[in-house]
């Protein structure tokens, strides 16, 4: 038997503002959406063209406090091709949370809080 990783999701509070952030950070784009039948929720699954993994983003309607993310000991990692124009658009961005140059390594933070890992492409 045998399994395939798909997506992951993160449950967010404005979900055009989180689009826009993704869009920009990270280039990811939306490749569907499904809205239900109730207009209760949307998800919206974005990904991008180097790996068919998507990440769905998560829209409840009547959601109005932020999520608790625990301890945030949890992410999604992002490997670049050009890690320093990334780390230049994300210190522009204002997202960067963390930092370890040590490991050559840096974390940045979705408005809902969620972090994501960005690392070089390495030999």
């Amino acid at each position: 038997m045998k399994f395939k990783m798909i997506h992951e999701n993160f449950n967010v509070l404005d979900l055009q503002r989180s689009i826009a952030f993704y869009e920009e950070a990270l280039g990811l784009k939306e490749v569907r959406r499904k809205v239900a039948s109730d207009d209760s929720f949307i998800l919206v699954y974005m990904a991008n063209d180097t790996s068919d993994f998507q990440l769905e983003l998560t829209w409840l309607k009547d959601r109005t406090e932020p999520y608790d993310l625990g301890e945030e000991e949890f992410h999604l990692a992002f490997r670049t091709d050009d890690y320093e124009a990334a780390h230049a658009l994300h210190e522009k961005m204002g997202c960067i949370c963390y930092e370890n140059p040590k490991m050559g390594i840096y974390f940045i933070k979705d408005p809902d809080g969620y972090w994501l890992e960005v690392l070089p492409t390495r030999d």
